[in-house]
C-alpha cells in the first residue's frame, strides 16, 4: 500500500468516527502527495459537503471528476454544490455528465420531477414531508410541517441523493432523501389550529375551500405519524403503524400555512358558522416568516 493509500484510508477511518476535521486533513495530505489520484479529492468534496462549504465542495468535486470523468458520484456532488451556489451552468454540466437529461437554459432548473419525501432538519427535529422535486437536488415543501422542524409550506430545500428509507405513494415505494440546507424560506406563517368537526365531511368541506398557495390546511390529527429511527430510515413497520382506528374524533388538530392570522380566522369563522356542531377553538402562530408580504 502506498503512502497516499494509507493516509486516504486513515481519513476514511476518521470520517467513520465523525472526526471530520481530522479526516479533511488526512484527505488533503493524500491529495498533496498523489495529486493525480481522484479518490482523496472526492473525499475532500464529501467532507466539504457535510460541512456545507459549497465553494470547496465544488472545487474538490470538479477536480475529482476531471481526474476520473467516469466517476458518477463526483459529478453528482459537483451538481449539488453548483446548485447550492446557484451556478446553473456547472449544475447542468454535472447532471448531464452524470447521465440525467436536463433542459437547456441559463437560470434555475425546473424539471418537475413529481412528489418526493424529504427528511427536513435531519440533525434536529427531523420530519419527513412531501415535496415537489424541481431538479435532482432541490424540492419545494408541499406539506405543512410541524413548527419544531423549523420548516414551512413553500420552503425551497437542497437535498442529498442518497436514499435514507422509503415511503409509499399511489401504491409504489419511493426513496426518502435527507435535506442538506434550507435555500429559500417560503412566504407563509404556520399556525396550529384546533377545531371541532362533527363528521369527516365537515373537514373535507374545509379542505376543499383552500385551492391555492395562499392558505393551506393539513389535518395533523390523521397525517402525523411518529416513527422509530429504524422505521424512519427504512420502511415503516407494523409497530410504528400509527394511530388506532378508534373511529372519528371530532376534535382535530390542524396545521395551517397562511399569510396572516386574519385570513385563517376569516376562513374558519365562516366554516364554523355554517353548522351548529362546527367550532373554531384556538389559533396559535407557531412559525413566523419575516418575508411574508401583504396580500
Amino acid at each position: 500500500m502506498s503512502a497516499a493509500d494509507w493516509i486516504n484510508s486513515l481519513g476514511n477511518d476518521y470520517r467513520d468516527r465523525d472526526r471530520l476535521r481530522a479526516a479533511g486533513l488526512a484527505y488533503g495530505f493524500a491529495s498533496f502527495i498523489a495529486p493525480q489520484w481522484n479518490a482523496p479529492w472526492f473525499n475532500r468534496g464529501l467532507i466539504a459537503k457535510s460541512q456545507r462549504r459549497w465553494a470547496d465542495c465544488l472545487a474538490f468535486s470538479r477536480k475529482a471528476a476531471t481526474l476520473d470523468p467516469n466517476d458518477p458520484p463526483a459529478w453528482w456532488n459537483l451538481g449539488i454544490a453548483a446548485t447550492a451556489l446557484g451556478d446553473w451552468k456547472t449544475a447542468r454540466e454535472a447532471w448531464s455528465r452524470y447521465g440525467i437529461s436536463v433542459p437547456e437554459g441559463a437560470g434555475p432548473i425546473d424539471m418537475n420531477l413529481g412528489l418526493v419525501p424529504i427528511r427536513v432538519s435531519p440533525a434536529g427535529n427531523a420530519e419527513v414531508v412531501w415535496c415537489r422535486r424541481l431538479d435532482p437536488a432541490r424540492a419545494l415543501i408541499r406539506n405543512v410541517p410541524m413548527a419544531e422542524s423549523g420548516r414551512g409550506y413553500g420552503d425551497l430545500v437542497l437535498h442529498d441523493g442518497e436514499p435514507k428509507g422509503t415511503r409509499s405513494i399511489e401504491g409504489r415505494e419511493v426513496p426518502v432523501f435527507d435535506e442538506l440546507q434550507l435555500l429559500t424560506p417560503g412566504r407563509l406563517h404556520t399556525f396550529r389550529v384546533t377545531i371541532t368537526a362533527p363528521t369527516p365531511a365537515d373537514l373535507e368541506e374545509l379542505d376543499a375551500s383552500t385551492v391555492d398557495d395562499e392558505l393551506q390546511i393539513e389535518d395533523w390529527t390523521s397525517s402525523l405519524r411518529w416513527l422509530c429511527k429504524s422505521c424512519s430510515e427504512g420502511s415503516p413497520h407494523e409497530h410504528c403503524g400509527g394511530q388506532e382506528d378508534d373511529g372519528w374524533r371530532e376534535e382535530r388538530l390542524l396545521g395551517v400555512a397562511a399569510a396572516s392570522e386574519e385570513s385563517v380566522q376569516a376562513l374558519l369563522s365562516e366554516w364554523s358558522r355554517k353548522s351548529d356542531g362546527r367550532a373554531l377553538k384556538s389559533i396559535e402562530r407557531v412559525l413566523a416568516r419575516s418575508r411574508v408580504t401583504a396580500s
